[in-house]
Formats: structure tokens, C-alpha cells, sequence
């Protein structure tokens, strides 16, 4: 991975920044996506430049629609002209809803992020990327669940394992893989903010030694996937600890 390109969304906090730093630490240099604080993303990327002396670029946007998606790719190949190698999409939103609670501005909303800007996500990268490059999608483990209060995120998530599909044969000339990887329920912000206590400790004790996903257990397969497990293609990768199974 050592001079390599890797464009990474939320690529400045939990997963997405310990994948950067993982990535950083091989000696990859890297574009990251952020739209939250511009402070914290700056920082973020000054200690990995300190610590691993890789070219580490920063880019701040509300990724709401296709052209947001190709304004991204096209900055990320201004500011490394040699071209982009691996892409990474963490963005995601997550809703704990039943569905005759759920209004038009919810699915809207949830729809566009999990899926909308996945597709489009999974398109510029295979416009974009490098000869060999590497295309890996973040989903859920709730895609193989048989479950309530889920449907829009399940639902919208689900779709991204089509485009992996689709994407993988199309890429195929380029050899070009294209993947994604499906986290059980992880220890982040990202679930606690739709879960009550007594959720959480059940997910727990669903999961592999009575624990939730962390995201240590995550970045390695990433890793895998951008690496020599780049003969895997078309896979959606189920990482849940046993929480969920295919």
C-alpha cells in the first residue's frame, strides 16, 4: 500500500479514522472526507502526517447528491495526480422506526444517504480509480436479520449489495474489486443514539464472547479487501461476531 492513493468518507473519526490510520501507517497517502467539525478533521489529519509522514489531504462537504459525489472524486484527483487506489465509503445514517411511523422526510432522507450517495459513490469510483483499484462499501449485518424497526435502513442498505454485485462485473476489465463489508452492531455513537440500554446489552450478548463489533475487529478486513484480497469481488463480507450469518 506503501504511495498509494486512498480516498476514505467520514474519514476523520471512528471507523473511517481508524482506517485512515491504518492505512497511514502503511504508507498511504490519503484523501479524507469529513462534514462535521473542520477543527477536528484538521487536527486528525496533522497528527497522521506527524506520525506516518504520508501525504494526507482533508475535504469538507455534505455529500447530498450525485454531483457532490463527482466534485469529491474530482478534488481528490486534483490533489493527487497520480491517481486514486482505493476507496472507501463509510457515510451512513441509521433509523430505529417502525414503518407506519416513519414519514416521507425520514425515507427521503435515509434513502439518499445509505443508498443514493452509496450508488454514486461506487459509480465515480469505478470511473475514477486507478488500474487494480480497490472499491469497498460500508453496510450492516442487519441486512441478513429477520428484525423490526429497521426497514428504511435495512432496506436502503440492501440496495448497495446489488450495485457491489452489478459493479464488480462491470469493473472486471479494469481489475478493479469491488466489495462490501457488513459490521454487527459496533460500540460507536452511530448505535447508541438509536438503542436502549436493555438493546444493547441483548446485542451483546449475541456477539462473539458476549461483546459488540468494535471497530478493531472491522479494519482489518478493509485492509484484507484493499490488499491481497483483491482476487475477492462482488462479496458482501459479514463481520458481526456471529450476531448475524448468511
Amino acid at each position: 500500500m506503501s504511495g498509494k492513493v486512498a480516498l476514505i468518507t467520514g474519514g476523520t473519526k471512528n471507523l473511517g479514522g481508524a482506517t485512515a490510520t491504518e492505512f497511514a501507517r502503511l504508507g498511504t497517502n490519503l484523501f479524507l472526507h469529513y462534514h462535521s467539525d473542520s477543527s477536528e478533521a484538521t487536527k486528525f489529519a496533522k497528527d497522521l502526517l506527524t506520525k506516518s509522514g504520508v501525504q494526507v489531504e482533508v475535504y469538507q462537504g455534505e455529500l447530498n447528491g450525485a454531483d457532490d459525489v463527482t466534485k469529491m472524486f474530482a478534488a481528490a484527483k486534483k490533489a493527487f495526480p497520480q491517481g486514486i487506489d482505493i476507496a472507501v465509503n463509510n457515510v451512513g445514517k441509521v433509523l430505529k422506526k417502525p414503518i407506519v411511523e416513519t414519514s416521507e422526510a425520514e425515507f427521503d432522507s435515509m434513502d439518499q444517504v445509505n443508498n443514493k450517495i452509496a450508488f454514486f459513490f461506487i459509480k465515480e469510483a469505478g470511473k475514477n480509480l486507478n488500474q487494480g483499484g480497490r472499491i469497498v462499501s460500508l453496510v450492516t449485518s442487519l441486512l441478513a436479520a429477520y428484525t423490526e424497526g429497521y426497514s428504511t435502513y435495512q432496506g436502503n442498505k440492501s440496495g448497495v449489495e446489488y450495485y457491489t454485485k452489478a459493479a464488480s462485473k462491470e469493473f472486471h476489465s479494469n481489475g478493479i474489486s469491488v466489495n462490501a463489508v457488513a459490521p454487527g452492531p459496533m460500540d460507536t455513537p452511530f448505535l447508541y443514539g438509536q438503542e436502549t440500554d436493555d438493546a444493547i446489552g441483548f446485542y451483546k450478548t449475541m456477539g462473539l464472547g458476549g461483546r459488540l463489533t468494535k471497530i478493531e475487529d472491522i479494519v482489518p478486513i478493509i485492509r484484507f479487501l484493499a490488499t491481497e484480497g483483491g482476487w475477492i469481488t462482488g462479496q458482501t463480507i459479514f463481520a458481526s461476531g456471529g450476531f448475524t450469518a448468511r
